[in-house]
């Protein structure tokens, strides 16, 4: 069966998307609305036009091949009526430099397994494969069970990237296809999660239950963000959950704020709502990571770019995987 599926960007040689070198294939729709979320190009569902500044030459040929007229360029930018843009295409076909873009492409499943098998010299090479991220993959949940059993049919190692907030049967058919879950528990108060992400957090943690149950192999991941994920009382019961109902996670990621996405959030029109916060201290990441321990978690491991103490002057520094893994960490 062919099925037709909305990719924002397939990135190769990712190799923070699971085990070994991989390619991430990023899926527009995402049911949750996370205040801190880096990929906001891929929450709506719908094909998105976006402007780059720095490579706008001032052609204007965008502007006049618009059929809905859409598109004004003023002294201040691009301004996008985004009421009346349609994401056609019309418009980055015309530009002559790139500057204007459709977030959002159409794909074919056996046109995208076709394209992701050219990186299979890596995945053979290094025990990697292809990681379904976004977005939320459940939300095209069919297109994604189409290209994985293609992968897999070619012994592609697959996983999955989720926020685990879909129904139950759309989630035991898609851990039917896959290698790796890639597990997001962000907040364990019901309230702050409802708040923070958009969501009620009852059906995360229901699904969790029923990765751990399925027998695929889980990493867990918690985004560590100031003032809303990175205190010890929110650390410690993700930790008694996981202890719980997934005693036999393979590894848990800590994974440190940063304020990358910005730029993404300007070429939407929009402002990130995190963009005055400050980066998590290199202490305070391993203070979280060492409450995870103390609690029983085998394998934990923070990464990311964090701030230096004052002592140092606060500079950021790039971190990657730091931390005590137990005998069980892959």
């Amino acid at each position: 069966m062919v099925l037709t599926g909305l990719v924002t960007n397939i990135q190769r040689f990712s190799t923070e998307d699971g085990p070994g070198i991989r390619t991430t294939v990023f899926l527009k729709g995402c049911p949750l609305s996370c205040l801190w979320c880096h990929n906001i190009e891929n929450i709506d569902p719908r094909p998105q036009t976006v402007w780059y500044s720095t490579r706008c030459i001032g052609n204007k040929a965008c502007i006049e091949a618009c059929p809905e007229g859409a598109l004004e360029l003023r002294e201040d930018g691009m301004h996008i009526d985004r009421e009346k843009c349609k994401a056609c295409g019309t418009c980055e076909d015309a530009c002559p430099s790139g500057a204007i873009k459709v977030m959002g492409n159409e794909w074919k499943s056996d046109a995208l397994v076709d394209e992701l098998l050219r990186d299979r010299v890596f995945f053979s090479t290094s025990g990697g494969g292809i990681t379904f991220s976004g977005g939320e993959p459940t939300e095209q949940a069919e297109f994604v069970i189409e290209v994985a059993k293609g992968l897999k049919a070619q012994d592609i190692h697959v996983a999955l990237d989720t926020c685990g907030y879909c129904s139950e049967s759309i989630m035991k058919r898609i851990l039917s296809v896959v290698d790796l879950v890639l597990y997001d528990l962000k907040v364990m108060d019901p309230e702050k999660h409802l708040k923070y992400t958009g969501v009620p957090l009852d059906r995360v943690l229901s699904n969790a239950k029923l990765v751990s149950q399925s027998g695929v192999a889980v990493w867990i991941r918690t985004p560590v963000i100031p003032d809303h994920t990175d205190d010890a009382d929110n650390i410690r019961q993700i930790a008694r959950f996981i202890l719980q109902n997934m005693p036999d996670i393979q590894r848990w990621d800590l994974l440190a704020f940063n304020k990358m996405c910005v730029e993404k959030y300007s070429l939407l029109g929009l402002d990130y709502p995190l963009k005055d916060a400050e980066l998590i201290p290199a202490e305070k990441m391993e203070e979280l990571a060492s409450i995870a321990r103390a609690e029983g978690v085998g394998c934990v491991r923070w990464s990311g770019m964090t701030r230096r103490s004052k002592t140092d002057n606060q500079q950021n520094v790039s971190v990657k995987e730091v931390g005590a893994c137990g005998e069980t960490c892959k």
